[in-house]
């Protein structure tokens, strides 16, 4: 359902553009702000325990933002923030065993393909930092202390801006982040959750 969704908003976008023909090329010294809804989803098996004992994180969704320095016309500088992202991480076979938040400022270096057009798409590399934060064990893991620790990662980003009013546009961004966070049960270290979600953004851009 939410490429679905993705795809229409992206189609709807791509149709005002080209028919607005409204081109605001991007200059040196421009900076970028993006607002709206990102959703956060983590790969499968995030960690086994044993042979039929696996942790598994679910997807959350949140308010993003990022603002973007344009360098040159062609190169930008982003830093990607939200509002925390809330997760529930459940066990096969025990259901629901925990939940936490994290947030995930990224910092990454942009290449805009066609800075001249009123549809541009671009490419992203970085670096993501994820902070996880009132982690708590739930259901059959209740009582115990459940922690993740902080991660370091590279993040790639492919997005496009689609301009739909003077110095407005709309935004889709899709990364992959390398999320990996080691995870202790009362202050034992049982394993590594390999997170690696893909992250998806809608959002509505304007350039000052």
């Amino acid at each position: 359902m939410t490429m679905k969704i993705a795809k229409s908003a992206l189609a709807a976008a791509l149709t005002g553009g080209l028919l607005l023909g409204t081109v605001q090329a991007y200059q040196a010294g421009d900076w970028l702000l993006r607002g709206g809804i990102y959703g956060v989803f983590p790969k499968s098996d995030n960690l086994t325990l044993g042979p039929g004992a696996k942790l598994d994180v679910d997807d959350g969704y949140s308010f993003g933002f990022n603002i973007t320095y344009m360098a040159t016309p062609n190169i930008g500088i982003e830093l990607l923030a939200a509002w925390p992202f809330s997760h529930d991480i459940s066990l096969s076979g025990a259901g629901k065993v925990g939940e936490t938040k994290h947030l995930p400022p990224t910092l990454s270096v942009q290449y805009h393909f066609v800075p001249t057009s009123n549809i541009r798409p671009y490419a992203g590399l970085g670096l993501n930092f994820t902070t996880f934060f009132d982690t708590d064990a739930k259901g059959a893991l209740r009582g115990q202390s459940l922690k993740l620790e902080n991660s370091w990662g590279v993040a790639v980003q492919l997005g496009i801006d689609i301009d739909v009013a003077p110095n407005w546009f709309i935004n889709a961004d899709l990364r992959y982040i390398d999320i990996e966070s080691d995870a202790k049960l009362n202050g034992v270290k049982i394993g590594t959750v390999e997170i690696d979600p893909w992250v998806l953004g809608l959002t509505l851009g304007t350039r000052f």
